[in-house]
Parts: structure tokens; C-alpha cells; sequence
């Protein structure tokens, strides 16, 4: 079931989320699920948090089209940066809970992060690009930071000119 997505004035959004203490609950199942609803009917979205969806649990997942072609799980349960790349890049960011506005950010090239799947297993995965930013910017959204507490140029952007690049 498609959840409303929580935007900037909500508290939830800046809560650290809690860790999941039962990866493979019903309830948990249930999350997955709705989040799952939500981001296939939520245009331009790649990633979502569970807090986005007035959850705070650590819990994010990605497009599964995107982990499909990756052959990758698209649920990530108390995932965690592992390592990071020295170098950074500058790219632009926008995000579902902060609807219409962008901005650059400076992200990590390269990261490693670990996180369960929806069966409970346990994977690693280092990558760079666009999931790379997505793990970044998910991550940070389970810690209550939002994309806008780190980015510089924000800028504003008419609703049908919005662009591709949200989570």
C-alpha cells in the first residue's frame, strides 16, 4: 500500500532511526512492502527511507529495477558505511521529502557498506556512482540529516521540470 511521503517539517525526518532487532518480522515484511508501493508510484524516485514514510527504523531500499540491473538486493536492514573513498565529487541531489528543491552536495567516489537483506542475510557492496549516492543519501536520512543540511546552490525547480534524480 502506497504510504504518503513525510516532507521537510516533520520531526521524523530528523530522528536518528532505531536498528532493526528482527530483520525477517511480519512487520518488517510489511514495511518493505509499503515502501516498496511507494517508491514504484512516486515519479523520479530512486531510494527511500523508511522515515520518509513516518517510520524510524533502519531500513532504506532502492529502485528494483535499478537492483535488478546491478544484481543487487534492493532492501538494505541496518546498513552501515563500512568505507569511503578519500576522493569526493560534487553532484546534484534532490529528495522526495524535500519536493522541488536541489542542490550540490559533495559525495564520497567510492563506498562500502554492509546491511542485511530482507531474509536477514548479511551482504557487502562496493560501489561508486549513482548508487554510491543513493547509499550516502539514504544512509544520512536513517542518521535524521537531510540532503539540504550539506549542500550549497540550493536552488528551486518548477514542479514539471523536476528533475530524475531524487531519493
Amino acid at each position: 500500500m502506497k504510504k504518503e511521503i513525510i516532507t521537510l517539517n516533520n520531526e521524523v525526518l530528523r530522528v536518528k532511526a532505531e536498528k532493526i532487532s528482527e530483520p525477517t518480522s511480519l512487520s518488517i515484511k510489511a514495511i518493505i512492502k509499503n515502501m516498496r508501493d511507494t517508491l514504484k508510484k512516486t515519479p523520479n524516485g530512486v531510494g527511500l527511507a523508511a522515515p520518509q514514510i513516518g517510520i524510524s527504523q533502519k531500513i532504506f531500499i532502492i529502485d528494483q529495477k535499478l537492483a535488478k540491473q546491478l544484481q543487487i538486493s534492493d532492501v538494505f536492514i541496518n546498513p552501515e558505511i563500512t568505507r569511503r573513498s578519500f576522493r569526493k565529487e560534487k553532484l546534484e541531489e534532490g529528495c522526495l521529502s524535500v519536493p522541488g528543491i536541489y542542490g550540490f552536495i559533495k559525495r564520497h567516489k567510492i563506498v562500502e557498506a554492509k546491511a542485511l537483506n530482507e531474509f536477514g542475510q548479511e551482504f557487502t557492496i562496493k560501489t561508486s556512482g549513482l548508487l554510491a549516492q543513493i547509499i550516502q543519501h539514504e544512509v544520512d536520512h536513517l542518521g535524521g540529516i537531510l540532503f539540504i543540511d550539506k549542500a550549497t546552490g540550493i536552488f528551486k525547480v518548477e514542479k514539471e521540470k523536476q528533475r530524475n534524480l531524487k531519493s
